[in-house]
């Protein structure tokens, strides 16, 4: 690949000062940063971004969805289909500065550099910040890039009820980003995505800069067994149908499985509840729910199978019944592998090794891949922390993975 070399660095103390302003942005009074989708202190981080992209000469647009773009039209792009680049500024409860954030920051800061530097490119360049990409509030998780790719309704979305009993739709409207737009109203020719890894992987052999070349599939179930409630005391182990020992016999069979297995696989019983939750009470219920992920779309089928297969098998023995309802289902994602290469092309020019890597988090990347060639950059993370006020990544490593990002666009976007 015959890679351009542009020579120009993006203003890290801006960089910089931007995301530690947006991550001051939704603090409580405990100083913990909660930004869910359509609150007021997502309004707040949106009108931020917004005024960022202004102060960048963008055009903006906002879709039915809420997603907020940026965009910049050279004077020769004519009608092209947009280099797209951003992320999102939504966050968990008690979350950390960076997570998404970088991304959309970083996206500005190379539309900043590139036009400072009186360059000029052959397509136009736009910067997304998507609509709920953590799912707190509204299920499911990545709503607004699933939306415009054309993989959820927009109706559909809008009616999406929050853990608060408000409509996804009316939030929208009442903090001001309903925008008019279709969702998929900017067709865009290729898509990058820049991120912390969230993972300890690059911090730990050394290397800067991630070229991730996929993205693992994620398949979530909420499991429900039911039992008999009965005394604590007085009921021999022998005769009981107790939902929380069978709940407990699930974590196991995971645990073990995976372990024993040479493929990546993962999984994680990361929500679980007891009735009557009495500590002198025999669980009657159990629902807990299982996060399964492998980047192999026929692997990930396998460990389906095989809980689906192991929970009959306990049903029976445990004499309880077992109910499973499916939360969300992503097929793993390739990403572009000419994107991917340009990214290594890009690290090596600035003196930075870099590393293939698959993406263990879901990402707005994954969806955005439906309609067009995309790839990510991953960052290191500090400890592999993230989702977690200790989440941190170091300023030189900001810097190089944004610098990254602006030959990668700038490649893409056919500047002169």
């Amino acid at each position: 690949m015959l890679f351009k070399s542009f020579n120009l660095s993006i203003d890290a103390e801006r960089l910089v000062s931007r995301i530690n302003k947006l991550g001051q942005i939704g603090r409580d009074g405990d100083s913990k940063l909660t930004r869910l989708a359509a609150s007021e202190t997502d309004k707040a981080g949106r009108d931020a971004v917004v005024s960022w992209m202004r102060d960048a000469g963008l055009e903006i647009a906002i879709d039915r969805i809420g997603n907020i773009f940026g965009i910049w039209r050279g004077p020769d792009s004519g009608n092209q289909a947009p280099v797209l680049v951003g992320s999102h500024i939504d966050t968990v409860i008690n979350a950390g500065i960076y997570d998404g954030c970088y991304g959309v920051i970083a996206g500005i800061e190379v539309i900043n550099t590139l036009r400072e530097a009186g360059v000029v490119p052959s397509r136009p360049i736009a910067v997304a910040a998507f609509t709920n990409e953590e799912g707190v509030r509204y299920a499911p998780d990545m709503m607004g890039s699933l939306v415009y790719a054309g993989g959820l309704p927009i109706e559909e979305a809008l009616a999406t009820v929050g853990t608060d009993g408000t409509l996804l739709g009316s939030e929208l409207e009442r903090i001001g980003y309903a925008g008019t737009k279709d969702p998929g109203f900017l067709q865009p020719h290729t898509y990058v995505e820049l991120h912390i890894e969230q993972g300890p992987v690059l911090e730990r052999v050394g290397i800067p800069i991630g070229a991730v070349e996929n993205l693992q599939g994620i398949s979530w179930q909420r499991v429900t067994i039911d039992g008999v409630a009965n005394h604590a005391g007085t009921t021999p182990m022998t005769m009981r149908r107790d939902a929380g020992q069978a709940a407990a016999r699930v974590m196991t069979f995971l645990r073990d499985r995976i372990a024993s297995s040479n493929a990546p696989t993962v999984a994680t019983v990361g929500c679980i509840n007891f009735e009557p939750n009495a500590i002198n009470v025999i669980p009657s219920r159990a629902t807990f729910t299982v996060d399964l992920r492998n980047p192999d779309e026929q692997r990930l089928k396998n460990e389906e199978a095989a809980l689906a297969n192991y929970l009959k098998e306990l049903a029976a023995v445990e004499e309880v019944s077992i109910s499973v309802e499916r939360l969300a289902r992503f097929e793993p994602v390739i990403f572009d592998a000419d994107i991917v290469e340009l990214v290594e092309h890009a690290a090596n020019h600035r003196g930075l090794q870099s590393k293939r890597m698959t993406s263990g988090a879901g990402h707005d990347a994954q969806m955005i891949s439906r309609i067009c060639p995309t790839a990510m950059i991953f960052i290191p993370s500090v400890g592999g922390i993230s989702h977690n006020p200790r989440e941190y990544t170091r300023e030189p490593d900001l810097v190089a993975g944004a610098n990254v990002l602006l030959d990668v666009v700038g490649h893409l976007a056919g500047v002169q």
